[in-house]
């Protein structure tokens, strides 16, 4: 494709042989074809050097945690009899927008390589979305892009904090002051019916497939594996404030991955249930577990979540089954706080971690009202405000008030 230029080369070329024939100047005609040639030749050039290309992208570190300079690393192989010297590369990439960078080739080597850095990126997943190489003659007349997009994205952890124990494990007691007590829940749920044994007890007997079936049909029991621990992190959409990497749903994020992660070290079987979109959960025994897989997806979290996240907490959810839980949220409908409640109420642990989202926008909420009542009925809360040490607050909390 001809540039700005190369057409401008053109149209003098061919204006400067018009006016050579038309006012018999022969000096004209060498200007006017060397013009001429010169655009053939940039055309032959940039052509020569458009052959099949492989792109490597490798971005410095292991781990990218949200505040740091994330640098990548290009390395372009072209399959070419004469590699160029140069080219510009353009990377799309989602959220932070065009980078260009100039790949140059090293004495001695085929391959073109440079780097781009990214400043203080926060928590989240940024796609490649379009990978282009612009060929171009020395001159700039010809220019041929080259679309090298291999997909892929990078993930930014979140930053969280090291806790030796938690809020929750302080000691919670209801209102008459009597410690709370961890009652694990039934296990067994019915997995099929089949026919009855002799000396089989008749309280296993399933009535409705006995009385379809003409003869006696007992219930056929397995064990459901529970999470020892779940954490909620509630992503509702509409609720966030603030601008990332200092919002309220990046707090959330932080917390929720900090108490998770304080229970897989203890290598405790833990769930991560995310009340976004997609509705994710991720289950994992101890960080020997699929711990790079909840990262990922707390990475990825977005605040777009439109179910209630009073509806995960019942039984058939990894919440309502777990033998403790952990609930992150920045709103506590009233279906909520009498889940928590209920779950309470029937002796199970849980704990709420509320983000206060009107202090990351600088500015002051009404009270919740469900705040008071969990503390009252011994629920273990704490309220996270904009600027408050992570570390401080999810540890087992001092004598002054949590809500305040």
């Amino acid at each position: 494709m001809l540039t700005t230029r190369g057409r401008l080369a053109v149209l003098l070329g061919l204006g400067l042989y018009v006016a050579g024939w038309a006012f018999g100047s022969q000096p004209l005609y060498p200007v006017a074809v060397g013009l001429l040639l010169a655009v053939g030749l940039a055309w032959a050039w940039v052509r020569l050097l458009d052959r099949p290309m492989e792109l490597r992208r490798v971005s410095a570190g292991v781990e990218h945690v949200e505040g740091d300079d994330v640098s990548v690393a290009l390395e372009l192989d072209v399959d070419a009899a004469v590699p160029p010297t140069s080219l510009t590369l353009v990377d799309e990439v989602g959220k932070v927008g065009r980078l260009e960078v100039t790949l140059r080739r090293a004495r001695g080597r085929r391959a073109l390589s440079g780097r781009y850095v990214i400043r203080n990126l926060p928590r989240g997943r940024y796609s490649f979305e379009r990978t282009t190489a612009v060929l171009e003659d020395p001159f700039g007349m010809e220019r041929v892009v080259a679309d090298l997009s291999t997909g892929g994205a990078l993930l930014v952890y979140p930053r969280l904090v090291e806790l030796e124990r938690l809020f929750s494990e302080a000691g919670a007691s209801d209102a008459g002051g009597r410690k709370l007590l961890l009652r694990r829940p039934s296990g067994f749920d019915l997995h099929s019916v089949r026919e009855y044994e002799h000396g089989e007890s008749l309280r296993r007997v399933h009535w409705g497939t006995t009385a379809r079936r003409g003869r006696l049909m007992v219930k056929e029991l397995e064990d459901e594996p529970r999470d020892e621990v779940a954490v909620l992190l509630d992503a509702a959409a509409g609720v966030s404030a603030g601008e990332p990497p200092d919002s309220s749903f990046d707090m959330q994020v932080r917390a929720a991955g900090s108490i998770l992660r304080t229970h897989a070290r203890r290598g405790r079987r833990v769930a991560l249930v995310l009340n976004s979109a997609g509705r994710e959960t991720l289950s994992l025994r101890g960080e020997e577990g699929d711990w790079r897989g909840a990262l990922e997806l707390l990475a990825a979290a977005e605040p777009n979540g439109v179910t209630p996240a009073a509806s995960l907490l019942g039984e058939g959810s990894a919440a309502g089954r777990a033998l403790d839980l952990a609930v992150v949220t920045s709103r506590l409908s009233p279906e909520l706080v009498e889940r928590i409640v209920a779950r309470a109420g029937s002796r199970r642990g849980v704990s709420v971690v509320f983000v206060d989202a009107p202090s990351f926008a600088r500015r002051t909420g009404p009270p919740e009202p469900g705040l008071l009542r969990l503390q009252t009925l011994g629920v273990p809360v704490i309220v996270l405000r904009r600027g408050d040490d992570l570390a401080e607050r999810l540890a087992p909390p001092s004598a002054e008030a949590a809500v305040g």
